[in-house]
């Protein structure tokens, strides 16, 4: 959903950024820059720069917090796959060969957002998946960021309505949906799984519509996403 472009939107104040990947020694959870990769599995070749950071607004930091510790309890640990996404790098997934080879994903409904639409230009989306304390990536039904061709929830294994997963990926899908739950309760925030991807948390429209999204070169050099 993109924002109204009549309405005055808040700038971001960079302040209001939380540094995941610096935290990462001493919260539980782990940090995997997936678009820092060049091994990432929707574009495949590297979009961020090889040592960018994981940045979240704080409101949303303090959610995937909670729930991290909440997941630490229960013997599982909180991978963090993608936050902050700027426009130039939005606009850099475009462009990208995986995205030449699949023009339909740019046609309505897009599989893509356009460069500034949605809640990760904003810090205000958090991608995420679970793994054991001992390091094993827990059944969620499909990877992080598999793109079915048909993103229906009867035709796509990643959307949360999907009726045809295993019980054990139905189980893991819920221990990750409660977590983020819980932790947003605890925060007295309101959380909105995005649909059609079960790895997808974000503050509501309602919220993230009221900022501006961010670009690169309106952040100190050390957050920038790009190189």
């Amino acid at each position: 959903m993109q924002a109204n472009p009549m309405k005055t939107l808040s700038n971001i104040n960079p302040d209001d950024l939380v540094d995941m990947s610096a935290q990462e020694k001493t919260r539980p959870y782990r940090v995997e820059q997936a678009y820092a990769r060049d091994d990432n599995l929707l574009f495949g070749q590297q979009i961020y720069r090889s040592d960018a950071h994981l940045w979240l607004h704080k409101t949303l930091a303090a959610i995937v917090f909670r729930a991290a510790e909440i997941l630490e309890d229960r013997g599982w640990r909180l991978i963090l796959y993608d936050g902050l996404r700027t426009c130039e790098a939005q606009e850099a997934m475009l462009h990208t060969n995986a995205v030449k080879n699949n023009p339909h994903w740019l046609e309505e409904p897009r599989l893509l957002s356009p460069p500034g639409s949605g809640a990760h230009p904003r810090g205000m989306a958090i991608d995420c998946a679970l793994e054991t304390l001992n390091g094993r990536l827990l059944d969620m039904g499909t990877p992080f960021d598999y793109l079915a061709a048909d993103p229906s929830p009867k035709g796509n294994p990643a959307h949360r309505e999907y009726i045809g997963l295993s019980d054990e990926a139905r189980q893991n899908r819920e221990i990750l949906d409660a977590a983020m739950k819980n932790g947003a309760d605890d925060c007295g925030v309101e959380l909105w799984p995005l649909p059609q991807e079960w790895w997808d948390f974000r503050l509501p429209p309602a919220f993230t519509e009221n900022y501006a999204p961010l670009r690169d070169a309106a952040l100190p050099a050390a957050m920038r996403m790009m190189g």
